[in-house]
């Protein structure tokens, strides 16, 4: 009887311990500010972006690569003193990270994800600095089948739930990215500061003609 009571104790302990809060950054860009939210799903990823923005190594980088309904990137150590016209998007911290793919961390709108390794297919590696925040499209039912039908025969077989598709059917993303690389945070606060990025007129390798900066901080 004794051994039960303590059993419904603990059992009750459990359900009311809250989940680990996830972490906040701020993302104070030229264009606007963003907060997003790393996900505890995905630690060494969370860990190395915080130790990142914890270092400054962020601030006064470029958001380097602007795709329109689809997304912007940034990282690039190597951008922050970058002259006009330059090509971008191969530096890095001299390291990479292993994926931490999870079913449930989709390339939704707002996702933040990590970029690969510069010259590396292999999703088993994530670049050490470089990300990116999804903007993508809506995709319906079939649509959205189609994609992962695709995704599938290219070895990233994903499933999806009946809220992850309700998501991409109602905020839109980049569904044709899942199970291929790591999606560790989403925007919480600010979406409308992506669009403003995406606008930014580019050169022909996807870079803004008027460098967009960020600045990042931890909020406790």
């Amino acid at each position: 009887m004794l051994a039960f009571a303590f059993s419904a104790v603990s059992l009750t302990l459990a359900q009311a311990t809250p989940a680990p809060r996830r972490p906040l950054v701020e993302i104070r860009t030229t264009r606007g500010t963003m907060i997003v939210a790393l996900y505890n799903e995905t630690p060494k990823h969370r860990d190395n972006f915080l130790r990142l923005v914890r270092e400054g190594r962020y601030d006064s980088l470029l958001f380097h690569r602007v795709i329109p309904s689809f997304m912007v990137q940034g990282g690039d150590p190597e951008s922050r003193r970058a002259p006009s016209g330059t090509e971008l998007g191969q530096g890095g911290p001299g390291y990479g990270l292993p994926a931490e793919i999870r079913p449930g961390l989709i390339h939704k709108r707002g996702a933040l994800a990590a970029a690969r390794q510069p010259n590396n297919a292999n999703s088993d590696s994530s670049s050490g600095s470089q990300f990116f925040l999804v903007l993508g499209n809506r995709y319906l039912g079939e649509e959205l089948d189609r994609v992962a039908e695709r995704n599938a025969h290219m070895g990233t077989p994903v499933t999806y739930t009946a809220e992850q598709r309700k998501e991409y059917a109602l905020v839109g993303g980049a569904p044709h990215l899942d199970g291929a690389y790591t999606v560790f945070g989403q925007v919480v606060e600010g979406l409308d500061v992506i669009d403003a990025i995406a606008l930014a007129p580019c050169d022909a390798r996807d870079r803004p003609l008027v460098d967009i900066r960020a600045f990042m901080r931890i909020l406790e």
